[in-house]
């Protein structure tokens, strides 16, 4: 299967999320909607639903290109720059908050 994005070749899976929840929304006292996980660096933040959108202003903060759901039985990913949603056969199974 080709790339779907080109930055897949960039997927880390040895990345430990940063916690179990949005970490500006707890630090904050703001609510989310679903959460993602910032493939580069484990860090957990909220959807675009969410009224903070903290996922997306990490990716804004940092560049790193690529979330995958944190939401419980999803898989998928996002990449930003290339504004593509993709799965990967091969990937382990994706963690989730409880």
């Amino acid at each position: 299967m080709a790339d779907p994005c080109a930055h897949a070749q960039e997927l880390r899976f040895d990345t430990e999320p940063s916690g179990d929840g949005c970490v500006e929304c707890l630090r904050d006292g703001t609510r989310w909607v679903h959460l993602r996980t910032c493939q580069a660096c484990g860090h957990v933040g909220c959807c675009d639903s969410s009224p903070e959108r903290h996922a997306t202003g990490h990716h804004g903060e940092t560049g790193h290109p690529v979330i995958r759901s944190f939401e419980p039985g999803e898989s998928w990913f996002w990449c930003y720059p290339d504004e593509v949603a993709f799965e990967l056969d091969d990937a382990p199974p994706a963690p989730s908050h409880s």
